[in-house]
C-alpha cells in the first residue's frame, strides 16, 4: 500500500541567507586606494541544484557596485538566454566562503545558489529536512577534492 506524505515528510525548497561583499571594493580598501567601507549585501537566496553558478536580481547586483564583464547563455527550460556576467563577490554562508562571479537574473525571480557555490563551500542538500548540510564525508571541514597522483 502507497501512502501519502504528510506536510512534514514532503520535500521542499531550501532557502538561505548568504552575505555578498564586493570583492573589488575589498581588494582596493586593502591596498588603501579605497577608504569606504566595501559595499555588501545579505540576501536570501534559493538553493537551486538545478542551476550552475551564483545569479543574482538586478537591484543586488547594483547595490553591490558590480560592473559588468561579459554576456553568457543560459539554458532555461524555455530556451536559451543571453544574461550579463558580472564581477566576482566574496560570498559567505554558514562561516564558509567562497569568490565566485555573478550572473543577472530578473527581479521576478528569486536569487539563486547553484552546483558550483555549493560545491566550493563543501554543502550537500537536504531536500527532506530542507536545509543545507556540511559534507558528511569531510567531518564538518570546508574541503576541496583533488585527485592527483601526488
Amino acid at each position: 500500500m502507497i501512502r501519502a506524505r504528510t506536510q512534514k515528510e514532503a520535500m521542499g525548497k531550501v532557502i538561505v541567507k548568504i552575505k555578498l561583499t564586493n570583492r573589488s571594493d575589498v581588494i582596493l580598501n586593502r591596498a588603501g586606494a579605497r577608504k569606504a567601507r566595501p559595499r555588501h549585501a545579505e540576501v536570501e537566496a534559493l538553493v537551486g541544484t538545478g542551476a550552475t553558478r551564483l545569479y543574482l536580481k538586478p537591484s543586488i547586483i547594483k547595490k553591490l557596485g558590480l560592473g559588468k564583464v561579459r554576456n553568457v547563455i543560459s539554458r532555461t527550460a524555455n530556451g536559451n538566454v543571453e544574461r550579463g556576467e558580472f564581477e566576482e563577490v566574496n560570498l559567505e554562508l554558514m562561516g564558509r566562503g567562497a569568490t565566485l562571479s555573478v550572473v543577472e537574473i530578473p527581479e521576478d525571480v528569486p536569487n539563486l545558489l547553484g552546483q558550483v557555490p555549493l560545491e566550493l563551500l563543501d554543502f550537500v542538500v537536504d531536500p527532506r529536512g530542507q536545509r543545507l548540510l556540511a559534507n558528511p564525508e569531510h567531518d564538518g571541514i570546508q574541503m576541496t577534492e583533488v585527485f592527483l597522483g601526488r
